[in-house]
């Protein structure tokens, strides 16, 4: 199993989809991590110092796992879907030869996701299926699938923690939160995590489950009533 994971900037793989690379890299697929632009506007200071310093952070994320870590060096904040972006996101589909894209949904919130996910899905085609990951906060995005990272929550914090430049803990809380909130929606156990995912089914590919990791296990609803007064 190849999976391809692309991100537009350099901690979006780790508070989006980190905990489901896990899991991949558990069952031994092959992880390549791809990072759409420089970010060098992710702070202040001297762009070419910071776009440096976050590419450092990336690669100590991607070792976590053993992924190789691919830049595409497009300009931080300035990413269009152009005729450049799509040609290279289909050089690197090829070269990966992945049979998953993970990246972000067309609605998320920063145009440089959403210029990302229209390019994926363009260079994409019908050669391999395209995942997308949740929203931040989970704003407007309806999921299909459901990944269980309980066993990865930690290994999650410790790469949003490698972008230290990032003042990582706000994205710690928040993907802690929402990973809960998606295991709740699966009436998962108290401190279980999922992470959520959404597929658009397109010609050949109608069913990608058998692609993913574990889903949360099925728990039945067993409401708990308790009795007043005498039963007698």
């Amino acid at each position: 199993m190849k999976v391809l994971a692309l991100g537009a900037h350099p901690d979006d793989i780790e508070i989006f989809m980190f905990g489901t690379l896990a899991a991949y890299a558990t069952q031994g697929a092959e992880l390549t991590f791809a990072v759409a632009t420089d970010g060098a506007r992710g702070g202040m200071g001297d762009p070419s110092v910071l776009a440096r310093v976050r590419r450092d952070e990336a690669a100590a994320a991607a070792a976590l796992l053993g992924a190789t870590l691919r830049f595409l060096d497009f300009p931080d904040g300035e990413l269009v879907a152009d005729a450049a972006l799509i040609a290279s996101l289909k050089a690197l589909i090829r070269e990966t030869a992945a049979d998953l894209v993970i990246t972000h949904a067309p609605n998320d919130y920063h145009a440089d996701h959403r210029a990302l996910s229209d390019g994926v899905r363009i260079a994409a085609s019908f050669g391999v299926p395209v995942l997308h990951a949740d929203t931040m906060g989970g704003t407007g995005f309806a999921p299909t699938h459901y990944v269980d990272m309980s066993a990865y929550g930690d290994i999650k914090t410790q790469a949003i923690r490698a972008h230290q430049s990032q003042w990582p803990e706000q994205y710690v809380d928040r993907a802690r939160v929402q990973n809960e909130f998606r295991a709740g929606q699966c009436n998962s156990v108290p401190g279980s995590l999922a992470e959520a995912f959404r597929f658009e089914p397109t010609f050949p590919f109608a069913d990608i489950r058998a692609l993913l990791p574990p889903a949360p296990p099925v728990r039945p609803v067993t409401p708990q009533t308790k009795i007043i007064g005498d039963p007698g």
